[in-house]
């Protein structure tokens, strides 16, 4: 009796070598399974009688690819396949029949099976890939599945499997001189019987604690995979910049959930975006916008001998962070809120390099200035404490008093109001933080007065002053502004304050 015969072999992650021997019956009359003597012969018994025996080589193969051997013309007999792993423990998939016309398990692949990169980004690839034929011609329902991983392209969905289930698929044996339990046992396939580990108060015991959390540990797989339905386009995203990926498609017949496999390829990220470096101008304030951790370079190159050079910088916002290199040598390393001044040994031909950092909070703006020539300070001193006080005993229906410190230099200080609704929160005077935003962002309606005041003796360096001409119980905003010698102002910590409803 001859029929076609087609085996199918998938292997998972290792070496195999694949054997398919063709056991011949004997030569006593067999027909359909019932002996000379009339008795029926189960397979069973088939079997046992050419177990011993030697049958011929079909097919032989070595490897850990996807193979197949295919007769168009086989005797009946018990076809033998013997699989042995040549590195390590592993997993295959077997798929033998007679009809393999009319089966039809696998899809096909189009004339072209390359994965082709339409796309090429930093963090992005777009992959596209002609359809199977199965979907079209046999109407079999058909799903793409896209792996990616940065080791190697795969050249079956199993092995993808098995790569991430390793922890499942290869576990690691316990330390000789541990006692066993029926619950080790399941886990190298061996489940116990009727529960016998609760029954016999078998279960894990102290001595096998580490080797439970190696169990249930399961090792980092860099690897993904996503089944996209019968689409053959596909954007992969979230990808690290400069980085090489490898991509594979399987279509899935999801009727018999078996795949077969493109010819993937592997492409590699665009490289990130070189970080501009930014001019410091020579005595002249540059403004700097850096985003929430992010970072800004800038560099400074004095075009004359210098015996010193001084960097001023006014942080708006939140704390920054600057870092100065003279020629590469690391000269400062600072955190910076408010108005700070450093003042760094010159050079002659000396360059430097600039690195600021913003805050983890949210957005950082700062204004800076390089100089290598003596001249006043461009943003005014401010004392340590930059907050504003108002007195409560002093607040009448229509004014508030308030007070702040100022410093030993004469600077001119200006103080503005804006009514504010009677929920205004935090978080809003938090926008309002704003110290580089100088009184011509306000309207001139909400200008109260300015002054200039200065002490030597720090302790009386404070002023006060009374705001009148306010509606009874409404809350204000009042900000202070003191102004610089280049025209730049530095605001003081913003103040709620509310007048007296009953007077």
């Amino acid at each position: 009796m001859k029929n076609y015969f087609r085996c199918r072999f998938e292997t998972k992650l290792f070496f195999m070598t694949h054997l398919l021997f063709l056991m011949e019956l004997k030569s006593v009359a067999i027909f359909s399974g019932i002996t000379l003597k009339g008795e029926p012969e189960s397979l069973e018994q088939q079997k046992q009688q050419i177990m011993n025996e030697e049958g011929t080589e079909l097919f032989s193969y070595k490897g850990n690819d996807v193979e197949y051997f295919v007769s168009s013309s086989s005797p009946s007999g018990l076809y033998q396949l013997e699989l042995i792993s040549t590195e390590k423990d592993t997993h295959f998939k077997v798929y033998a029949t007679t009809t393999p016309e009319s089966d039809q398990p696998y899809p096909e692949l189009p004339y072209d099976p390359r994965v082709d990169v339409t796309s090429l980004g930093r963090t992005t690839v777009t992959l596209a890939w002609k359809p199977t034929p199965t979907s079209s011609a046999l109407k079999l329902p058909i799903q793409y599945c896209v792996v990616i991983n940065k080791e190697h392209n795969f050249k079956s969905l199993c092995a993808v499997e098995a790569k991430i289930n390793t922890d499942d698929a290869f576990m690691m044996a316990p330390k000789p001189g541990l006692d066993f339990s029926p619950f080790d046992f399941s886990h190298f396939g061996f489940p116990s019987e009727n529960d016998a580990g609760k029954d016999r108060g078998f279960g894990p015991k102290s001595s096998n604690k580490k080797l439970l959390r190696q169990i249930t540990t399961k090792p980092k797989v860099d690897l993904q995979k996503f089944c996209i339905g019968n689409k053959n386009i596909f954007t992969v995203s979230d990808l690290k910049p400069d980085t090489q990926y490898y991509f594979d498609v399987f279509a899935m017949n999801t009727a018999t959930n078996m795949s077969t496999a493109y010819v993937g390829t592997f492409a590699k990220t665009k490289e990130e975006a070189k970080q501009k470096t930014i001019e410091l101008k020579d005595g002249k304030v540059t403004d700097v916008f850096i985003k929430r951790k992010g970072a800004k370079f800038l560099r400074f190159a004095p075009v004359s001998s210098h015996q010193k050079v001084t960097f001023s910088v006014h942080s708006c916002l939140d704390t920054i962070q600057i870092q100065v290199r003279r020629d590469g040598k690391l000269l400062l390393s600072q955190s910076v809120e408010g108005v700070r001044q450093f003042q760094l040994r010159g050079k002659p031909k000396a360059k430097y390099l600039i690195r600021l950092k913003g805050s983890k909070k949210g957005a950082s703006m700062l204004k800076i200035l390089a100089t290598s020539k003596f001249n006043k300070q461009p943003f005014p001193s401010l004392p340590e404490d930059t907050r504003i006080k108002a007195f409560d005993k002093l607040r009448t229906c229509s004014s508030v008093t308030i007070a702040w410190l100022g410093t030993q230099e004469r600077n001119k200080y200006c103080v503005y109001k804006k009514e504010v609704d009677d929920d205004y929160s935090e978080e809003q005077k938090k926008r309002e933080q704003n110290q580089c935003q100088g009184p011509d962002t306000r309207k001139k309606s909400e200008k109260v007065l300015c002054k200039y005041f200065h002490s030597q003796n720090l302790h009386k360096a404070v002023t006060t002053e009374t705001i009148k001409g306010l509606q009874s119980g409404k809350s204000y905003l009042l900000d202070v502004y003191v102004m610089g010698h280049g025209g730049h102002s530095v605001k003081y910590q913003s103040k709620v304050v509310k007048t007296r409803k009953f007077c």
